[in-house]
């Protein structure tokens, strides 16, 4: 089946409070999605954030994000005022004001919760029972703030023990925002269903060091007897980064997940299917090699690779679900060890068309060499948007992209254009177009540089962004090509 779809990360969306959120908006964006004749949505992670503000550097790989719980639907329902809700109101709506989030969204939150009669709700007792994870998380949410932010590895143990009971309104506080989270979502992800559109999510391969997951369960990390990370995960100096990316990240101690029959993974594939209809695994080429460096250094230069679970971990994965609908995101240093276990998978790789083009004219990103199963996108979240791209490209790599796409070289717009319509032609039966692309917006519009930190995961579309889509003329170039 070929289809076509936006990506649009849940805080890019417009909003009254600060950030996007499972507001009105997002209802509008879907029905927009419909009208265009677009069928996916594609998302970035919905966990918690913490370090840079970054999705893939969560506190929990099970929990959402409490920023992205919608403020209207709780004045709706009496548990919170528009008076009260002002010191959140959105100033400019162009930029995500963190900041501003965390100091002041909590705080709302718990005037909800406070007047909430949770003691009769038996929809929220239900997910109490039911929620396998959030013992964990909001004791983990409620220990952190009770020892002033600092990392699990650095708390005093014997008082946790102490002060369990101590903090259980906080606990139960928690639990309560996860609850308005996963009744909100879920309902959003309804209503996409409804009109024809399956959410695409994103699940990182790793998780944070400083994580109730890594705290909850040591084992599953490597870690030392003092609970330090052995090495943290990252890449290997690049033509792009001469020093490497240090993620920091603690990496798993595979054999032990094989001894425990991959429990864990179980429940985190559990919820990705919970959450999306199709997830995209971040670093896929991790679960064949992944890099190693030693906990400490301040680059990624001392890296190793190292052996990961391969195929059989996927294949139990298939016979555990009966099926499971993945997109590897299969990008980076690949090896032919990594192309194979992506073919032997049978999961679509990405393909990604700013990658395409090179000085030998031989990329197997080029349009003409994708095959049907693949997702084809222009960019992804970590490239520059396609006018950025374009016009930081040297002359002779421009004139090849323009001649390519018969474009006017002097004309970004236009190359913008015409690689989108390039992307939506190909064989690939999927097609993900980032919404900075159909609007054919510039470098200041990105979402991530990666290797920095600050300043990224924040760009908002506007309303009048939003009205001036061609959506007649989007819808009209998807049908052509049979999406």
């Amino acid at each position: 089946m070929r289809r076509a779809g936006v990506l649009l990360p849940v805080y890019s969306l417009p909003s009254k409070y600060g950030i996007g959120c499972f507001s009105k908006e997002a209802y509008d964006f879907v029905e927009m999605l419909e009208r265009m004749g677009q069928t996916c949505w594609q998302i970035l992670p919905l966990g918690p954030i913490t370090y840079g503000d970054s999705p893939y550097q969560s506190p929990s790989t099970f929990a959402g994000n409490y920023m992205y719980i919608d403020l209207e639907s709780l004045i709706e329902e009496g548990l919170l005022t528009k008076s009260e809700c002002k010191k959140l109101l959105d100033k400019n709506g162009v930029k995500v004001d963190y900041d501003l989030l965390r100091s002041k969204k909590p705080e709302l939150l718990y005037k909800a919760y406070e007047r909430a009669d949770i003691v009769k709700d038996e929809e929220f007792a239900a997910f109490c029972n039911n929620t396998s994870w959030l013992e964990e998380y909001a004791t983990y949410c409620a220990f952190k703030e009770y020892f002033n932010d600092k990392p699990w590895y650095e708390w005093d143990e014997s008082e946790c023990d102490r002060i369990r009971y101590e903090l259980r309104d906080r606990i139960c506080f928690h639990k309560y925002v996860q609850y308005l989270f996963d009744k909100q979502w879920k309902k959003l992800k309804a209503y996409a269903n409804g009109k024809g559109v399956a959410i695409i999510g994103d699940l990182p391969i790793y998780v944070a060091y400083d994580s109730a997951d890594c705290w909850g369960d040591k084992k599953l990390f490597q870690l030392d007897e003092n609970n330090r990370p052995k090495a943290v995960a990252g890449c290997p100096p690049d033509v792009f980064s001469p020093t490497g990316q240090l993620w920091g990240n603690p990496l798993y101690d595979w054999d032990y997940h094989k001894k425990t029959g991959y429990g864990w993974w179980i429940r985190r594939i559990d919820r990705c299917r919970e959450m999306f209809d199709i997830t995209r695994i971040d670093h896929f080429r991790g679960f064949d090699e992944y890099y190693s460096i030693p906990y400490g250094d301040e680059t990624a230069e001392r890296g190793h690779w190292e052996k990961g679970p391969g195929l059989p971990f996927f294949e139990m994965l298939k016979q555990w679900f009966g099926g499971i609908d993945i997109i590897a995101e299969d990008l980076g240093i690949l090896t032919d060890s990594v192309r194979t276990l992506v073919k032997n998978t049978g999961f679509p790789g990405m393909r990604i068309l700013h990658f395409a083009f090179n000085e030998e004219h031989d990329s197997a990103y080029l349009p003409h060499l994708c095959d049907k199963n693949c997702i084809v996108y222009t960019g992804t979240h970590d490239n520059n948007t396609t006018v950025g791209w374009f016009q930081e490209l040297d002359a002779a790599m421009a004139q090849y992209v323009a001649d390519y796409v018969d474009g006017d070289i002097n004309d970004p717009v236009d190359v913008c254009h015409k690689l989108v319509r390039t992307a939506l032609a190909t064989t690939a039966d999927t097609v993900i177009i980032p919404l900075q692309d159909y609007l054919c917006l510039d470098k200041n519009c990105r979402t991530n540089i990666p290797g920095t930190v600050g300043g990224n995961w924040a760009w908002r579309v506007t309303s009048d962004q939003l009205d001036a889509m061609e959506e007649n003329s989007i819808k009209k170039m998807t049908k052509l090509y049979g999406r």
